[in-house]
């Protein structure tokens, strides 16, 4: 059902996949959307296929603190001071053996996928906290349900958005200026059909795509997710799961650990 005010939600990594496919459809719900990227390109092809006048592009680094300061400000400034909603989603994808993984690319794993979030959060809660009803969402993965082999730091900085998410969903239950409280979501989403997964995997001339394809796993569409996150804003779980890979990972964590620990220690199919 279509928004009917104009609320107003900012997304890190707009310029494509989630950020790209979330920010139509909170935009086609009546919704004013803030992009922010570091491919101002794709930030203007986003924006091109919102509605005129409904979004507004910022080509940010998650991982610099004053440029997060200084983008919310403007877009809060365009919004009449509402953030509804923040989305932490910014991310890369990252694969191989750890012993084969350079330490440049651990710690631009570290620093994308888990202090920009964490950034996003401790600098977004004051925006958070003037609007009644705001959420933070993140975008986990389901990486962050059982530790992946051959994407150990990517899955480890997974767990901590999760652990971030479950954190501040207690720590901000009464927040705000009417201490109402600012609501925390996370995404768990399995291997989504974005650019993402055109990453090369460390050590290999594979890209994520092939490895995953290749571990018999299925891509879940993109807009799967977009749907989930607005259920995940209007809902009450922290958690949501995305995908029958998410599904399945999430029944077997609980159920059966001793197979998904076989699962992970298989060799990999060609």
């Amino acid at each position: 059902m279509a928004s009917t005010t104009h609320k107003a939600i900012f997304i890190t990594g707009g310029g494509s996949g989630i950020g790209r496919a979330t920010a139509q459809l909170f935009a086609a719900r009546g919704w004013r959307v803030g992009l922010a990227d570091v491919n101002a390109a794709g930030l203007a092809e986003t924006a091109a296929l919102l509605p005129a006048g409904m979004a507004s592009t910022y080509v940010m680094d998650v991982r610099d603190r004053d440029a997060w300061v200084a983008t919310l400000d403007a877009f809060t400034a365009a919004s009449g001071g509402q953030l509804d909603v923040l989305f932490n989603n910014a991310g890369i994808g990252s694969g191989g053996p750890l012993a084969e993984t350079g330490f440049a690319e651990i710690d631009r794993v570290i620093a994308i996928n888990l202090m920009g979030a964490l950034n996003g959060a401790r600098i977004g809660y004051a925006y958070l906290a003037r609007t009644p009803g705001s959420c933070m969402l993140n975008t986990a993965s389901a990486s962050a349900i059982y530790g992946s082999a051959g994407l150990v730091p990517y899955s480890m900085t997974k767990f901590a958005v999760r652990a971030m998410s479950e954190g501040l969903d207690g720590e901000w239950a009464h927040a705000g200026a009417d201490g109402g409280g600012i609501k925390v979501r996370a995404l768990l989403p399995s291997f989504i059909d974005t650019p993402l997964l055109a990453s090369p995997v460390e050590g290999s001339n594979r890209s994520i795509r092939e490895t995953v394809t290749g571990a018999g796993l299925e891509l879940t569409p993109v807009a799967a997710v977009a749907e989930a996150a607005w259920a995940a804003v209007h809902g009450d779980p922290v958690l949501t799961y995305v995908g029958k890979t998410a599904q399945r990972m999430k029944f077997a964590a609980r159920w059966m650990p001793g197979q998904l620990r076989k699962t992970m220690r298989r060799r990999p199919r060609g």
